[in-house]
């Protein structure tokens, strides 16, 4: 079995991972990095060396002081522990499929629990904000109408990053009404609308960085390479920090990327959108991951409750004489 496990990581990463479950780049790292940890692990508590590793060091036991050990000595958060889990979850399954008889120690992991962790605050900005922010880019400059585009595009899409570093100048239709294709987590790809604004916003961008081919990403650095999830976070920092000076009020310290997805969701729920058509906007795959927006603004939950009453004073309206024969009746003769 020890000369079998190397090739049975080898095909979960390169042939079931990668093909048959389609995950993206940034999981396939994360899925990497977990085994990494996990065989870090077993070295640093004398189990195995990776020379003499074999799957009886797939057990429910090893891998519970794992995780108890990435959060006691690493310090990692609830949300990594249990994305380490599932991770060795989804390796376990392989292992039953692929080698049935050595199953015992994988169904065991099977049964792991993953740890509650205390609700996450959705981090959001005010629409206001995000207009300060957009205001910042000198479109006059080549720098300047490539970061107003990337931060029009992000924010008019509530894309993920690495949908936004992925998307192509093909993916990009100019035909009224203008929409973009990103393709997201799973390889699932979603058709987007844009407003003739931020269409036109990029259209200028393109004609000016002269992007001409269908296949040719459209964003990208100084030096014409890709960008990195860094370098488009270090665009929003720098336009917050302009915004800022320009505007004291502006209380936000910091900014990620994913707060400009939060906030369109958020602006759209505000707007009256329904959940069903936010979830499918932001590419989620169960509206229950989009209820979080809803769960997390206060006026908004005042709103539904007030809405909420209404519609059940509305549906309790006083019995009319005739009713009240009719259900005395009723009762008589049923009960």
């Amino acid at each position: 079995m020890k000369k079998q496990i190397g090739s049975i990581i080898t095909d979960f990463f390169c042939i079931y991972l990668r093909n048959e479950a389609g995950l993206s780049e940034n999981t396939l790292k994360s899925y990497r990095d977990t085994f990494i940890l996990y065989i870090k692990y077993l070295e640093e508590r004398s189990v195995c060396t990776p020379r003499n590793m074999d799957l009886s060091v797939f057990t429910a036991n090893l891998v519970s002081m794992f995780l108890d050990w990435l959060e006691s000595e690493r310090h990692s958060s609830v949300s990594t522990r249990n994305q380490r889990l599932a991770a060795l979850k989804t390796f376990s399954n392989y292992v039953i499929r692929k080698a049935p008889e050595n199953c015992k120690g994988c169904q065991d992991i099977l049964h792991l629990r993953v740890k509650r962790a205390p609700s996450a605050m959705v981090e959001y900005i005010p629409i206001d904000i995000v207009a300060s922010i957009l205001n910042q880019p000198d479109y006059a400059t080549l720098q300047g109408i490539r970061d107003l585009a990337i931060l029009s595009f992000m924010y008019e899409t509530g894309c993920r990053v690495q949908e936004l570093i992925d998307t192509c100048l093909g993916d990009i239709s100019f035909r009224k009404p203008n929409t973009v294709k990103l393709t997201g987590k799973g390889r699932k790809t979603r058709i987007i609308p844009i407003s003739s604004n931020v269409a036109d916003i990029i259209r200028q961008y393109v004609e000016r960085y002269k992007i001409n081919q269908p296949d040719q990403q459209l964003f990208t650095n100084r030096s014409q390479k890709p960008l990195s999830r860094s370098g488009v976070a270090y665009i929003l920092k720098k336009h917050l920090q302009l915004a800022k000076q320009v505007d004291s009020t502006i209380y936000i310290k910091s900014i990620h990327p994913h707060v400009f997805r939060h906030s369109k969701a958020m602006h759209l729920l505000e707007s009256g959108v329904n959940l069903i058509y936010i979830r499918d906007f932001l590419g989620h795959s169960s509206v229950t991951t989009t209820e979080i927006y809803a769960k997390c603004n206060p006026e908004l939950k005042r709103k539904y409750i007030i809405e909420a009453g209404e519609q059940l004073e509305n549906s309790i309206l006083p019995y009319s004489d005739n009713e009240k024969d009719e259900l005395l009746e009723w009762l008589k003769n049923n009960i």
